[in-house]
C-alpha cells in the first residue's frame, strides 16, 4: 500500500473532480508555452460557456458585479480553467467602465475598498488583469494602491494588459511583491479571422523565440473561430498551452523590461481594452 501511494505521488498532481485533460498544464512543461486569456466576460452567459468549452486551460477574465460572472467562474473552475478579475480602470479616452471601476479621482481608501469588493464578487479567482486602464496604469501611486489591495486579499497574480506603452503596472506589481506578467499579443484588435490568425502566428513565433508568450483576446466571432481551429493543432507546433500562472512563473525568472520580450505597443483599438 505504501509503495502504491509513493507511485501515485510520483505520477504528478491530481486535481480533484477534474479529468486529466481539463487541468492546467504542469509547471514542469518543457519547450515553448503560451497562455490565452479571454477578457470582458460576465455579461453574456453564452459567451462565457463558449470560452469554457475551448480546449485546454484558456483563462476566463470576468468583469466584476456582472449578472453571469459568478456562474461563468464556477463553470470555468470546474473545467480546470483559471479565473481572473477583469478590473475596470480609467482609460485616456474615458471609456465607460461599468460597476467596480477605478478612476483617477478616487482616494486611496476608495480604491482599496473598490478592489476588495470587486475581488469578492467573483469566486475561484487566481489573479487579475486590467480592463481598459491606459490612464490608470501610467500612475504609480494608484497602481500601488490597487496592487497592495490585491496582495492583501490573497495569493493572486497580476497581468498587465499593457493597453499603453507608458504602463508602469508590471513594474509596480513587482515592487509590491505581486507575481506579475505582461501580455505579448492582442489577438483581436481587428475582428476578422485573417487578422486574428496573423496575431496567432505572431504569438507562436514569440513563444518559440523566447520560450513563452501570453495573448489576450475577447469573446468575438473571429476569435472563437480561430481558437477553436488552432488550439487542437498546438502539439504539432511543439507548443503547449498553459494557464496564465505558468507564464507568470516564467516571467518571474526572466523579468522585464527586455527589448526582446516586451509586448508590442498597443494600437488605438487596443486602448479600448
Amino acid at each position: 500500500m505504501k509503495a502504491a501511494f509513493v507511485l501515485l505521488l510520483l505520477a504528478g498532481p491530481y486535481v480533484a473532480g477534474r479529468a486529466a485533460d481539463e487541468a492546467p498544464a504542469p509547471a514542469t512543461t518543457h519547450g515553448p508555452v503560451i497562455a490565452v486569456v479571454i477578457d470582458d466576460l460576465g455579461n453574456s452567459l453564452e459567451e462565457g460557456k463558449r470560452v469554457v468549452a475551448l480546449p485546454g486551460p484558456v483563462a476566463c477574465s470576468i468583469l466584476p458585479h456582472t449578472e453571469h460572472g459568478p456562474r461563468i467562474a464556477e463553470l470555468a473552475d470546474a473545467k480546470g480553467k483559471q479565473v481572473l478579475l477583469h478590473l475596470p480602470m480609467q482609460s485616456v479616452v474615458d471609456m465607460p467602465l461599468g460597476s467596480g471601476g477605478i478612476t483617477l479621482d478616487m482616494t486611496e481608501g476608495e480604491i482599496r475598498s473598490t478592489v476588495a469588493d470587486d475581488l469578492a464578487s467573483i469566486p475561484h479567482l487566481a489573479g487579475m488583469n486590467n480592463h481598459e486602464g491606459s490612464l490608470i496604469t501610467q500612475h504609480p501611486g494608484d497602481m500601488a494602491w490597487i496592487l497592495q489591495a490585491l496582495h492583501a486579499a490573497g495569493p493572486y497574480f497580476y497581468i498587465d494588459s499593457y493597453t499603453s506603452t507608458d504602463s508602469v503596472a508590471y513594474q509596480v506589481a513587482r515592487e509590491q511583491q505581486v507575481p506579475a506578467a505582461r501580455r505579448n499579443v492582442f489577438l483581436d484588435d481587428v475582428n476578422t479571422e485573417d487578422a486574428v490568425r496573423e496575431q496567432w502566428k505572431r504569438l507562436l513565433k514569440i513563444a518559440k523565440r523566447n520560450g513563452f508568450a501570453l495573448a489576450i483576446g475577447h469573446p468575438r466571432s473571429a476569435t472563437f473561430a480561430v481558437l477553436e481551429a488552432e488550439l487542437p493543432n498546438l502539439a504539432s507546433e511543439g507548443i503547449t498551452l498553459v494557464a496564465p500562472s505558468e507564464i507568470v512563473k516564467r516571467q518571474e525568472k526572466h523579468p522585464l523590461p527586455d527589448a526582446v520580450t516586451m509586448a508590442a505597443p498597443a494600437t488605438a483599438t487596443a486602448l479600448k481594452n
